[in-house]
Parts: C-alpha cells; sequence; structure tokens
C-alpha cells in the first residue's frame, strides 16, 4: 500500500526491534499518539500522555506548530539511522540516573543504547544506486575488533548482521578482516555478485579463489563508499555498546565482591577473602605467601609468610597443606576472625590439600576454591568441572589481583630467604665470624655487595671487629689480595 506523500523505511528484519524503536520514538521525542487534525480539531483539556511526560501537549496549544515540526525532523533523521544525537541524549541520561543512584531507570537506558545498537535501524536508510551487494564495515578497539556485514538488495538494505572478534591485539587489521571474511562471511549463503570492503584483506588472492564470481572492491568513492561509511559507523557504534556491556549499573553489579559471591553461588558475600601462594627455587627457599582482601581491596596488616618445613619445601601439596592447617589454628588460638572465602593459587591438586587441612583443623564450612592460572578456572571441592568466568567480569578481576598479590608477596620473601641463605654461608665460612658478627655487617652494610665494596677502616669501624679481622674478611670475599 502507497500512501501519497509518504515516507517509508524498511524494511525490518526483526519485529520486536521495531516495536521497541517505535517506543524508544515516543519516550525520546514525545510524538503524540493520537490520531487528531490539528489545529482544526482542538482539546479543551491534554490527556494524560501530558501529565506523564510522553507528550507535551500541542491538542492545547502546549507545543507550537514549529517546534513541533523540528521534532518530528529529529525522528526522521533517528528512522534514517542518524541516531548520534539520542545516544548523547541517552547517555546524559544514563549517568544523570546512575549519579541519584537511580539504578533501575539508569538499566533501562542502558537497554535502550543496546537497542539501538541491535536494531535494524540502518535498514531504514534510504540508500542511493542500485545493484546487490555485501558490505563490510569494520572498527577497532585495542584487542576488540567487530565486523558489520551489511545486504544491499536492490539498492536497499534489507538485514544486517555483525561478528566480535577478541584479543587481536597482536594481529594487524587486514590479517583481523581476513579472518573476519574466512570464518564467518564465506560460509553464509545467498552472497552478492560484490562484496564492498574497507581495505584489502590479508591472503586476498585466496580469498578471492574461495569467492569465485564475486568482485572484491575497496572502493574511494561513489555509492558504494557510501555504503561502506554506513556500515564502518554501525561497527564503531556495535564496538562501543562493548564498553556499554561492561558499565554495570546496578550498585551491587560494580562492586566485584558482590558479584564474586553471586558468580561462585556462596551463601555469603565474600567481603573478606584469603588467598595462598606457594613460592619456591628448584626445591629451596620454599616459602607460603597468604594476602588478606577486605571489600576488594589489599589490608597488608593482615598479610602473612611461612616458612616452608619438612616434605613441603619439595611438595607443593604439602607445602598448601601446611600453610592452611598453620593459618587457621593460630586464627583459632588467638580468637580471630576467618575470611569469608579462601583462594588457593592452583588446580585441583592443591585445592583437596588446601581443603583436607581445613577440616582436619575443624572448619568444615569455610569456603575454599581454587583459581588455575592456565585457562583461568575456578575449582570447588567435589566437582568435576571447573568453572570459567567471563574475562571482563569483575568477579574474576577481584580473583586475579589477590592471585597476583599472593604471588608478587610470595616471590619476594622466597627471594630474600634465598639471598640470606648465600650470604649467611658466605659470611660464617670466614674464620671469627658468628651469627652476631655477620648481623652487625649487614646491619652496617645493608647487603653482601655493600661489605665487599668496603674499605679495611669501614669494617673495622664495625663493633666487634679489628684491622686484621676486616682485612680476613675483605681477603675471604675475593675482594683484596
Amino acid at each position: 500500500m502507497d500512501i501519497p506523500g509518504a515516507r517509508y523505511f524498511g524494511p525490518y528484519t526483526d519485529v520486536t526491534l521495531m516495536r521497541r524503536s517505535l517506543a524508544l520514538i515516543r519516550r525520546m521525542f514525545t510524538v503524540r499518539s493520537c490520531s487528531d487534525d490539528l489545529p482544526r480539531e482542538r482539546r479543551e483539556r491534554p490527556c494524560l500522555d501530558y501529565h506523564i511526560g510522553r507528550c507535551k501537549a500541542p491538542c492545547v496549544g502546549r507545543q507550537g506548530e514549529a517546534s513541533y515540526r523540528a521534532m518530528i525532523e529529529e525522528v526522521l533523521d533517528f528512522l534514517g539511522g542518524r541516531t548520534v544525537d539520542v545516544r548523547s541524549q541517552v547517555r546524559v541520561l544514563m549517568t544523570a540516573a546512575s549519579d541519584r543512584q537511580d539504578y533501575e531507570r539508569a538499566r533501562e537506558l542502558r537497554d535502550t543504547l543496546k537497542w539501538l545498537d541491535r536494531a535494524d535501524m540502518p535498514a531504514a536508510v534510504e540508500v542511493t544506486g542500485t545493484g546487490d551487494a555485501d558490505v563490510i564495515g569494520y572498527a577497532r578497539d585495542g584487542d576488540d575488533a567487530v565486523g558489520v556485514l551489511m545486504r544491499i538488495r536492490e539498492g536497499r538494505l534489507i538485514g544486517r548482521e555483525h561478528r566480535v572478534l577478541e584479543n587481536v591485539e597482536e594481529v594487524g587489521d587486514p590479517e583481523v578482516l581476513g579472518a573476519l571474511l574466512v570464518r564467518y562471511y564465506l560460509p553464509t549463503e545467498g552472497r552478492a555478485d560484490r562484496l564492498v570492503l574497507p581495505m584489502p584483506p590479508a591472503d586476498l588472492d585466496q580469498v578471492e579463489i574461495l569467492l569465485p564470481g564475486v568482485q572484491v572492491l575497496v572502493p574511494q568513492r561513489g555509492t558504494a563508499a557510501r555504503w561502506l561509511e554506513l556500515a564502518d559507523q554501525n561497527a564503531r557504534h556495535l564496538l562501543e555498546s562493548l564498553r556499554i556491556e561492561s558499565f554495570e549499573t546496578d550498585e551491587r553489579a560494580e562492586d566485584p565482591v558482590y558479584a564474586l559471591g553471586r558468580d561462585l553461588g556462596l551463601s555469603v558475600v565474600p567481603r573478606s577473602l584469603i588467598c595462598v601462594d606457594i613460592s619456591t627455587n628448584q626445591g629451596r627457599d620454599t616459602v607460603g605467601s597468604l594476602v588478606w582482601f577486605e571489600a576488594g581491596r589489599p589490608k597488608k596488616a593482615e598479610y602473612r609468610k611461612f616458612r616452608i618445613q619438612g616434605v613441603g619445601q619439595q611438595d607443593d601439596y604439602a607445602a598448601i597443606h601446611e600453610v592452611v592447617t598453620r593459618y587457621l589454628t593460630r586464627r583459632r588460638d588467638e580468637g580471630k576472625p576467618l575470611p569469608d572465602l579462601v583462594v588457593i593459587d592452583g588446580g585441583k591438586g592443591q585445592l583437596g590439600a588446601a581443603r583436607s587441612a581445613a577440616d582436619a583443623a575443624g572448619f568444615a564450612e569455610l569456603s575454599i576454591v581454587s583459581l588455575a592460572k592456565r585457562e583461568e578456572e575456578v575449582f570447588f571441592v567435589g566437582r568435576p568441572e571447573g568453572l570459567r568466568l567471563p574475562r571482563r567480569s569483575p568477579s574474576l578481576r577481584l580473583l586475579q589481583r589477590a592471585r597476583d598479590e599472593a604471588h608478587r608477596f610470595g616471590v619476594a620473601y622466597s627471594r630474600k630467604r634465598r639471598t640470606q641463605r648465600t650470604i649467611t654461608s658466605e659470611l660464617l665460612d670466614i674464620p671469627g665470624i658468628g651469627p652476631l658478627k655477620r648481623t652487625r655487617l649487614l646491619e652496617r652494610f645493608g647487603s653482601l655487595a655493600a661489605v665487599k665494596t668496603a674499605s679495611v677502616a669501614e669494617i673495622a669501624a664495625v663493633p666487634g671487629f679489628s684491622t686484621i679481622l676486616a682485612e680476613r674478611v675483605l681477603a675471604t670475599l675475593g675482594t683484596r689480595p
């Protein structure tokens, strides 16, 4: 059906998104819902839409004709795919709602931005030119890339698809575009006889072999270039939506501690957690480190380090068992509170050792999980499969921060132990140097290297040292003939 003077937009390939788009138009632009013939038909009072902010009541003269016409022009721009102004308005409203802690409203506005990215608005653009073409837009930001496929048939945009590639920070744009083509475009059916690209992909000759009868274009001007500009714009909008996805407007969802409890299915929110790590140097200087996080932040006053004894020097599982046992029993003996969650750096074996230690110490109710480095999987006791959290999730990031901090703390302590062992060995081998004099030397000079560069007079000035002993120290350390 054609209505004289009417402007048509479409076709829309998703009725649900089309209806949401119409609802968004009413909410953002206050288009009247009545069919009154204005200005001939005037009402005495505005309807309910005016009172709830959905209409500015042109029917009673509270909005002038020029103002209403300008608003309609904005609606036409919106339907034509020019949504930048609308997006800006929605973002301002979303930020304002979040600032006043109206998180439900902010979440609705966030979803509105998602609708703008998903809706077939580009299908409504009045594309000039004739013929069929598949146009691929491309956008990239750091390690994420987005490709948008627009299907042009008889000069009209009839559909749009998009694909996302992650972790491509070390790959060039031609290679990423080539990967998009191979993975997502080549398997599709109903391809057009022209493929419009923003740049030549890597291995273009191979792509052309796989697309017999298809003309590959990288236009700089003309109709195809305008199509490509539109596709690139859509790709940029979709890439921006990836950042919107990570914008959690619910206050609790922003809190990584709450998110961690939810994602791990814990019975309590883990406001306090500890992470245990074992560091070793080829079976020597093995130490345990334990860091405490309170409300998602390190609490260094609660950090603990352990010098591993016995079989734990050579056995990672035994070392974990020793650290957990010593820590929990000490907390109990000192009457100090336990953490809500224990995180073990390792896999199923380390988790089993920690669970066994906690149970033996009488803490069977304590929640314990492990985080494996290779795949960043979270393991639970009694579950054969690990849990893979989304890489952008705040809960995984909290676990990673705790794990990395425990590792840093442990490595520093292990290196210190190794240095002390080396210094102790070299100094105690010197006749006349015992533990007390060794300690005085290190307190005075700070390190073995500093002792080696000191003069005889400087060493002789240390309490308990004579000139003869100072010369012996330097001679033994190889700094004097």
